[in-house]
């Protein structure tokens, strides 16, 4: 099985024959209080469970803060750019959604997480390629994952690798 690989070059043109594959895995970060309390703060989210420590402690069923949802899903762009997206032979590629995103097991203030990332589809569109990924991310030590993301991202047709 062909897997996209760090320091490897991948050509657009490559990417149906991985399709079904698994591109790769990203490197571990840790998501830390510091970093939960920057996120809280960006977007308004305030709720005790991921910023007042002494209380998540006491009454938190996981006895620690936790990060919000949407800061680990934040982590599948940096993930996929390590593990594909800058080894892609490309212009320009731009974010273009979710297909669908699932909170699965949420991730403890210190936790590390990773993505593993497989390659589910490519489509030629008149404007670009659309990339489909499904981003699992990780967690350290735990057996169920902390999401599962469709991803999509575009390819834009002007800056194709032939």
């Amino acid at each position: 099985m062909k897997t996209a690989s760090r320091g490897r070059r991948l050509a657009l043109r490559e990417m149906p024959s991985l399709v079904g594959s698994e591109l790769g895995v990203s490197n571990w970060y840790v998501i830390d209080q510091a970093q939960i309390d920057m996120f809280a703060a960006c977007t308004h989210d305030q709720r005790w469970i991921h910023v007042d420590v002494e209380r998540a402690r006491r009454e938190s069923p996981f006895g620690t803060t936790i990060a919000h949802g949407f800061l680990t899903l934040s982590m599948v762009a940096p993930t996929a750019t390590e593990v594909w997206i800058d080894a892609l032979e490309t212009g320009a590629i731009l974010n273009y959604g979710i297909e669908r995103a699932r909170f699965i097991n949420p991730v403890k203030a210190g936790g590390r997480i990773r993505n593993r990332i497989k390659l589910i589809a490519i489509d030629d569109r008149p404007h670009g390629t659309l990339v489909t990924t499904e981003n699992t991310i990780e967690i350290d030590g735990e057996m169920k994952p902390a999401l599962v993301a469709m991803m999509l991202t575009m390819v834009e047709a002007s800056r194709r690798s032939a």
